[in-house]
């Protein structure tokens, strides 16, 4: 799951493949915005097939914890 959220990722922020790892902060450490992770989060729900609840958003910090939460989801 970790190659396809690198390939996402890399799709809306200009960082390298290999910054993308489990312990990446969306914000702090790959350089979104607000407007680019919900565009993420709406691709996600897309791409995996989920539905994720606003509420939730607000406590994925990392890729881990994106990950962790769709894996719950499916």
């Amino acid at each position: 799951m970790l190659e396809q959220f690198r390939e996402l990722i890399c799709q809306y922020v200009d960082v390298e493949p290999e910054q993308v790892t489990e312990d990446a902060r969306f914000m702090e450490d790959l350089g979104f915005n607000s407007f680019d992770f919900m565009s993420l989060v709406g691709e996600v729900e897309e791409k995996f097939d989920v539905e994720v609840e606003e509420r939730d958003v607000v406590q994925i910090r990392t890729v881990k914890d994106a990950m962790d939460y769709i894996e719950s989801l499916m």
